[in-house]
Formats: structure tokens, sequence, C-alpha cells
């Protein structure tokens, strides 16, 4: 018997991209710093399970995010497949420099819809973030490099708390005439509800962004990482951000815990009948080998169930007759 059924639902998309952020933003909080030798190995490891993007890694200062300080050399010994992109993250002209150099075809700008959060993770308002990411943007686009605006605190702030809606939708049209090819929608410290992520990508397209741009990228902080993504599907979002062995956190928002666990997604895509191209088994083997390097286990509820020997979770408790 082959687990999970497939039960097609009509109404959801019949194909969905999966962007692969556990080499970026799932390491980037990790206390083991890992060496560029065993991030290369994760990232042409993740290359061989179907995926079609992979976030390698993020051109920033060593002081800020210490476990990404070797973007060049994980960049230069990658076995790059021509059917994988891999895109990276560029804060500022410096990034975007030592992308160009290492060759790249895909960046991200790092945007944040609040106040607090731009000031923290930035060094830069709200309003002053748009003046630093904007030649980012256009000499990206001029070298012909597809760019990806993310946008953080979408759902919710730490320090702020609730999150204007109109304040989001204004910055994913910003992102979007800035030049961006696509958006990601960021639930940073995993606070949202699946009504609150139907009603947001509504009212950003309502704005007139197209929802074919539009990605989701949730935290798993209540639980809800599933249930949103499922949530966004309903209202035709077909590009959703996940981390093998759910993976993650954010070094300026530490209410943030883990992303999405793409084996987690994978499982419900397949019990949905939504084509994906990975391959579910590689993928876990790949995250039971990252345990071992990491020395601890993967919160994926997936990993969890399936790299045990039966690869079914089994009862603990035994009915008897005298019960």
């Amino acid at each position: 018997m082959t687990l999970p059924m497939v039960v097609r639902d009509d109404s959801l998309p019949t194909a969905v991209t999966i962007w692969e952020v556990g080499a970026r933003d799932g390491l980037q909080n990790e206390a083991t710093i890992l060496d560029a030798a065993t991030k290369i190995e994760f990232i042409d490891r993740l290359s061989a399970t179907g995926l079609s993007i992979i976030e390698a890694t993020s051109f920033v200062r060593a002081d800020r995010v210490p476990q990404l300080a070797d973007a060049r050399d994980v960049m230069s010994g990658i076995a790059r497949r021509d059917s994988v992109r891999y895109p990276v993250l560029v804060p500022n002209e410096r990034g975007l420099d030592g992308a160009m150099a290492a060759g790249v075809a895909d960046v991200a700008i790092f945007a944040s819809a609040t106040e607090t959060f731009a000031q923290r993770n930035l060094g830069r308002s709200y309003g002053e973030q748009w003046d630093m990411f904007a030649p980012v943007v256009q000499r990206a686009r001029a070298a012909g490099l597809r760019v990806r605006g993310y946008l953080s605190m979408c759902c919710g702030d730490p320090w702020e708390g609730p999150v204007d809606v109109d304040r989001v939708a204004e910055a994913a049209l910003r992102l979007q005439e800035m030049g961006c090819d696509s958006l990601s929608l960021g639930d940073t410290i995993g606070v949202a509800t699946p009504g609150q992520v139907g009603a947001l990508i509504g009212r950003i397209t309502d704005r007139g962004v197209p929802i074919s741009s539009i990605g989701v990228h949730f935290h798993d902080t209540y639980g809800q990482a599933l249930a949103n993504t499922l949530a966004a599907l309903r209202v035709g979002v077909t590009t959703v951000d996940s981390s093998a062995g759910g993976l993650g956190g954010c070094p300026y928002a530490h209410a943030a815990t883990g992303n999405l666990a793409t084996e987690d997604l994978v499982y419900m895509l397949d019990g949905l009948g939504i084509s994906h191209g990975v391959d579910l088994d590689a993928l876990i083997s790949t995250s039971v080998w990252l345990e071992s390097q990491l020395g601890r286990p993967s919160p994926s509820r997936v990993v969890r169930a399936r790299s045990s020997s039966s690869g079914v979770d089994t009862p603990t408790h035994r009915i008897t007759m005298e019960e």
C-alpha cells in the first residue's frame, strides 16, 4: 500500500513549484557552523531530489550571519545542474557584486513590511530600504538576472504586533514596480492563520500584483504552516517556500522558528494529487544525513515517521480483552 492516498481537489492548482530554502534560510540560524564542504554536499544532495529551485546562500557580511560567510566557496563548489536554479540572497550592492562574480542567474532582496524589523534587520528605516534596494534590482535586471523580492513580517511583527494588510499590499506593490520578477510573502514569526492568509493575498492582488508572481513563506511556530499553505493554494498561489527537514529561523527575529518542512509539504501535495517533481524518499534521506551533521533530529513529522524501520507509525498502546 502506498501512502498517502490521492484525493484530487479540482479547485487547487495541478502543479506547484517548491522553492527550497534549507541551505540559506534553514542554516542561517543554526548554532552549529557547518563547513563549506558540508554545505556543498547538502546542496548537491538536494539537487538530486528533483527540486528545481534551491536557494543556496546569502552574500552578507560575515559578522552579520557567520553561518553564511563562505558563500563564495559554496557557490564555486556545488555541482550545478541545468535543471536547477540556485538563487542567492543579496542585501545590497556589495552583495550583488559578490553574487555576480560567482556567476549566479537569480538573486533575491529581503524587504520588511514593518518599521522596526527594517531597522533591526537592515539598519534602515522602512522608507530608506527602498533606496537601498532600487540600484540592486536595476543592476541585476540590466545584467539579465532574475530578481525575487522577499517581504518579511507580512502577518505579524514581534515588536509591533499585528501588521496592517494595506501596508503589506503597498510594500508588495513597491517591490513589483521596482522590477522584481516574483515576490515571497513571509510569515516570519509563524503567527498567521488560514483566513488571514487568504485575505492578505486577496488584498495584494486587488492592488494589481498578479497571483502568478506571488509565493508564500511560512514558519511553523504555531503549527499553522501547512494549513496556511493550503489556504494560499486555494486562492491560486503556485510557488511555496519550504526547508528540507524543517530547518529555519531568523537571526534578527528570535520569535521565528523553523520553516515549513519540505517533506511535510511534499506529502500533502502528493495526497492532493498536485505535481511537484520531488522524490520524497531521496529528500528524507538528505534530511536524515543532515541530522547527523547538525547533531539534532529534524522537526519534520514526515522525516520522523518515514525514517522509522516500517515507514508507518504504529500504536504504542496494546488493547487487551481486560480493557
